[in-house]
């Protein structure tokens, strides 16, 4: 991939418009999770450093185009990133049409963008009135590098020039690292409750990895293809079909998708529910299936100690009840201590990383939901594209 980056240019006294990452959980007018904040730092205190006039937007929420609202605004945000620089950070609500000012080495948070009426929809106008804000588009946030909108897509192809910000460049070096040019073998874990969510993923897997790990409900779907009695587990079973088509197609090229051999099952779904080790072959009618035994587990971690590389998208078990995580926790541990390059991704995945406190030991882990998951298809990302376009012309 050839985009330019933030580090190629000279930067002081320019207008620097960066399109952020900031959608954060906020409670009582109160972030309550700073992690996206502070991943977004890096970039804006290089432009703040080089003496930049630095404008910060990122959108939070779902709010109605047009309409501005108290509980969707920028302001504890605001707040948390003032508190970050030990400065002043001005938060600018109507901006779209300019009539504020910057002065060299300062910066101002521009009142959430979807706020703005064309953002979504990517409207010409509305991209083109972003652009004449800036000498210099920097695109940080790869959490919507995947839709084409107003702050993602249009001020890029507009402002005089755009370029990847330090966590963008970051995030698509350790992808492509990790899926365009990986070392070998390559295995992903791929959890989840259902194969229809993630069926697109599985399939591009499918062509590029050794070993394709299936976990969670997703896993049931392709034990029950292979002739195992699921009981009451979560199941697609009109999926077996396909769950099958893709054990055959990496057989053939000397790939495998390694199925548990024991398993650990439960009555009902609850918290208090005790945990019965058994073997894949001899799950009853009304278990349900809600981790992988310890033999299964083990093959897994062995897996994953010989990979060259691991991505790893969603827990093999129900791990919110302990009973239930133990599977999850060995692999944890197995990406923790291998020598392999890893990429994790995904809400669920890197809150396992954080209960097993393994969040230092992993390469790299993507801030990502859908981007992370849409490049694991192997589909072109709108903001990416864009600065590559722009790269060339």
């Amino acid at each position: 991939m050839k985009f330019k980056r933030l580090t190629d240019f000279a930067l002081q006294g320019k207008r620097v418009f960066i399109r952020a990452d900031l959608n954060v959980p906020v409670k009582d007018g109160k972030v309550t999770s700073d992690a996206r904040i502070t991943a977004s730092m890096p970039t804006i205190e290089h432009c703040l450093k080089a003496g930049a006039r630095v404008m910060v937007t990122s959108h939070l929420g779902r709010p109605e185009e047009g309409v501005f609202t108290e509980e969707n605004s920028l302001q504890p945000v605001a707040d948390v990133m003032a508190a970050k620089l030990g400065r002043p950070v001005r938060l600018v609500r109507d901006w779209i049409d300019g009539g504020f000012d910057v002065a060299p080495g300062e910066i101002v948070l521009l009142e959430n963008c979807r706020f703005n009426k064309g953002e979504k929809k990517n409207v010409e106008a509305t991209a083109k009135k972003y652009a004449a804000l800036c000498d210099l588009f920097v695109m940080d946030a790869f959490g919507t590098a995947h839709r084409a909108e107003g702050t993602t897509y249009g001020i890029a192809q507009f402002a005089p020039a755009a370029c990847a910000g330090l966590l963008v460049a970051e995030e698509l070096e350790a992808l492509s690292k990790a899926l365009l040019n990986p070392a070998r073998p390559m295995v992903a874990i791929v959890g989840g409750s259902k194969v229809s969510t993630k069926l697109t993923v599985l399939e591009s897997l499918a062509e590029k990895v050794d070993q394709l790990v299936v976990g969670g409900g997703i896993a049931n779907t392709f034990l029950k293809a292979a002739g195992k009695n699921v009981g009451k587990s979560l199941c697609e079973h009109d999926l077996t079909p396909t769950a099958q088509a893709l054990m055959d197609k990496m057989r053939e090229r000397g790939a495998s998708i390694p199925l548990a051999a024991d398993v650990v099952c439960g009555k009902q779904f609850d918290a208090a529910e005790p945990a019965v080790l058994k073997n894949a072959d001899a799950v009853a009618d009304d278990d349900m299936i809600f981790d992988i035994g310890p033999n299964s587990a083990q093959e897994l971690a062995d897996i994953i100690m010989k990979a060259g590389t691991v991505v790893w998208n969603g827990p093999v078990g129900v791990f919110e009840f302990d009973q239930f995580g133990d599977g999850t926790k060995k692999i944890a541990a197995a990406i923790a201590a291998t020598k392999a390059f890893t990429l994790a991704g995904g809400g669920d995945t890197i809150a396992a990383i954080q209960k097993y406190d393994i969040y230092d030991k992993v390469s790299y882990i993507s801030t990502a939901g859908g981007a992370f998951l849409e490049f694991l298809e192997g589909k072109t990302l709108p903001a990416v594209a864009i600065l590559e376009e722009r790269a060339r012309g």
